[in-house]
């Protein structure tokens, strides 16, 4: 697991937190189900607060294990399934680091200890908890949201059937205080706490008609359509066409390139230079478009997957693309089994070239390298599309193209 430091407003004191706490929904300005780039914003927003940020990944397997933004300073962290890289569960691991605000009351802090009995009186009468004998924990829970306790090992006794009811204090006259507290959703019933239990959290459903992880489909060499909403979008459509279907751009930049040129001793600086052709960056969508400078037609798509680990992590949101094998020769769109026959940002660059063939040798991209501390990435080509791949084998975009 690899950590990557935010340090913000360096030389300035850590912001005192009272967050409010919303059972089943989120704590603070965090909910569940938010997409990790609205996490960031709400960061970004806030740097005297969320002044120092940890961001956790699998580096090697970055869909196998959670994303997690871990605030060191106040004891909690938000997990997103690295998949849908939606929040699926806030977890405050160092309850005497954050105050918590329910209601009018607070629990937690360095000043008011989340003891059982303080738990008890805030939130009220629950079912007995579950106790984890190999851990030495009891839980208990409430409606999308639990609280572990520690239980001293000379007490575990007191346990062993599993569930009993914790007592307000132990044999010696000690109080239980919470040593971790869960937030998750509880439209499925599922009890979440430490251990195993954490793994039943998921984030809650999207809306009907929600756009967020909408599958975009390739038509290789002639257009993308959007499965919920329904546009097709050809290349040859103009910038009007794509303000018709996809809205207002999020940005519109002038693309850039880079001239091989002979430069002087007194200037080995290379030569950047813009040419006509310019971007529609659809940042929410994870897509760009780019424009002939000349026709302003449409010659280019790239669709952004927003791997952890890739220099564009978190300027895009993940776009689901989903791209036919059967696009590859020509035959029509069929219904197939898409997890074997269609290339998705799950797919790895081994089975690309199992459902594809051999493209011959990668282009290295360095764009972007002097402030890119996860080093180049591979470009490789086929008729219509090619595929940026990381190190780790996963796709980081797609540009799609129409060739000759």
């Amino acid at each position: 697991m690899l950590q990557r430091p935010r340090q913000r407003c360096e030389g300035t004191a850590m912001g005192t937190a009272v967050l409010d706490l919303r059972p089943g929904s989120g704590i603070g300005p965090f909910s569940l189900g938010m997409p990790i780039s609205d996490a960031f914003a709400q960061i970004e927003q806030q740097p005297n607060i969320y002044d120092v940020v940890h961001v956790k990944y699998f580096d090697e397997e970055p869909l196998k294990l959670d994303i997690v933004i871990s605030f060191p300073d106040h004891g909690f962290h938000l997990r997103f399934d690295p998949w849908s890289q939606r929040l699926r569960l806030i977890e405050i691991f160092d309850v005497k680091r954050l105050q918590m605000r329910y209601g009018t009351s607070l629990i937690g802090g360095p000043s008011t200890l989340a003891t059982f009995l303080a738990v008890y009186e805030l939130f009220g009468p629950t079912f007995p908890g579950s106790y984890d004998d190999d851990r030495a924990v009891y839980t208990l829970f409430y409606p999308g949201l639990s609280f572990a306790f520690p239980i001293p090992r000379e007490y575990a006794d007191l346990f062993l059937h599993g569930q009993a009811e914790l007592p307000l204090e132990f044999p010696d006259g000690t109080t239980p205080v919470t040593c971790r507290v869960s937030i998750y959703d509880s439209s499925t019933d599922s009890k979440v706490g430490i251990g195993s239990l954490m793994k039943k959290a998921s984030a809650p459903p999207l809306a009907a008609g929600c756009l967020y992880m909408e599958e975009v489909h390739v038509k290789l060499g002639e257009e993308i359509w959007f499965a919920v909403g329904g546009q097709h979008i050809p290349f040859g459509a103009s910038p009007q066409d794509a303000w018709t279907d996809l809205g207002r751009p999020c940005g519109i930049h002038q693309k850039q390139v880079d001239q091989m040129v002979i430069h002087s001793a007194s200037d080995p600086r290379p030569k950047t230079t813009l040419c006509g052709d310019y971007f529609y960056n659809y940042f929410t969508r994870g897509l760009d478009i780019l424009f002939d400078g000349q026709t302003h037609k449409i010659k280019k798509f790239v669709l952004h997957s927003n791997y952890p680990g890739h220099a564009d992590f978190n300027s895009y949101r993940k776009c689901n693309f989903v791209i036919r094998t059967s696009d590859f020769d020509g035959s029509l769109h069929q219904e197939v089994n898409t997890s074997k026959c269609s290339i998705t940002p799950s797919t790895k660059w081994e089975q690309v070239k199992e459902l594809l063939g051999d493209c011959g040798q990668a282009a290295i991209q360095t764009q972007g390298s002097a402030s890119n501390p996860f080093g180049s990435t591979f470009v490789y080509g086929y008729q219509n599309v090619a595929f940026e791949v990381m190190k780790n084998g996963y796709i980081a975009t797609v540009t799609l193209f129409q060739s000759g």
